[in-house]
């Protein structure tokens, strides 16, 4: 699949991950419709982005909300090839806390954005693609989500997260299977410490202490190196059910 002409709709598109992608698809000739909860953000960058962009704003697990971006994302470009998958949230709270046990509601509002959101994005999108008229090699759309390393190594306060992003991996392959026999292809990417917007939020000694864990480069990663990942799944049709591990060797410990 060539990005160049292609239309893609990519969430958390007003900061971090999102962002950095959504800059990239577009410096490559792609076209962009940007969602995010946040309209001030996304419709900056939607500026920024000239007519190569549009903005929707939309809750991703909100199955009105995220139909009617799917709307946008056809009505302004006229077709859609592939949906980038980034909206993310990390929230840290002990099984066992000061205050008793972990919180009900902020477990399920994990799960809600991270896992549920993911998934409502997905089944929406993919409505579309199978639809598309296939290519020289019967490829009609990508969707690419967005895991994390704590799914395999989750750390102590993780709980909601880790168990989010695990769902993600494993919805990734059967998912892939179903949809394979409409041409259409499903990654997912699981990064580890990136320079987001709630890192870029901390001190820079922090910031430098917390990239010296990572083997190689010791360094957090960078949303441009997320960004280049994602455009290599687009242009590489064989890749398909997969999760791809973006850490540079990083193996989370239990704190």
């Amino acid at each position: 699949m060539k990005i160049e002409n292609s239309v893609f709709l990519v969430t958390g598109a007003g900061s971090g991950l999102g962002a950095g992608t959504a800059r990239m698809l577009v410096a490559q000739g792609g076209k962009v419709l940007l969602v995010d909860r946040n309209p001030e953000l996304g419709e900056a960058l939607a500026h920024e982005l000239g007519a190569s962009a549009a903005f929707a704003q939309a809750d991703v697990a909100n199955e009105e909300e995220a139909a009617k971006a799917v709307s946008v994302a056809l009505s302004h470009f006229g077709k859609l090839d592939a949906l980038i998958n980034s909206v993310v949230v990390v929230p840290a709270e002990k099984m066992i806390g000061r205050d008793g046990p972990h919180r009900l509601e902020s477990f399920s509002r994990t799960v809600r954005v991270n896992l549920v959101g993911t998934f409502n994005m997905l089944r929406l999108v993919a409505a579309e693609l199978v639809h598309n008229t296939p290519d020289a090699d019967g490829e009609r759309g990508v969707i690419i989500n967005t895991a994390s390393v704590a799914a395999f190594e989750g750390q102590i306060g993780q709980a909601g997260f880790a168990a989010s992003m695990a769902g993600i991996v494993g919805l990734t392959l059967p998912v892939a299977r179903e949809l394979a026999q409409s041409g259409v292809r499903v990654m997912s990417i699981a990064p580890g410490m990136m320079e987001t917007t709630m890192m870029s939020s901390l001190p820079e000694e922090v910031q430098t202490s917390l990239g010296k864990v990572v083997p190689f480069p010791a360094r957090l990663g960078k949303a441009q190196e997320f960004a280049a990942l994602v455009c290599h799944i687009v242009q590489n049709s064989y890749l398909n059910g997969e999760v791809i591990r973006l850490d540079g060797a990083l193996r989370m410990s239990a704190r």
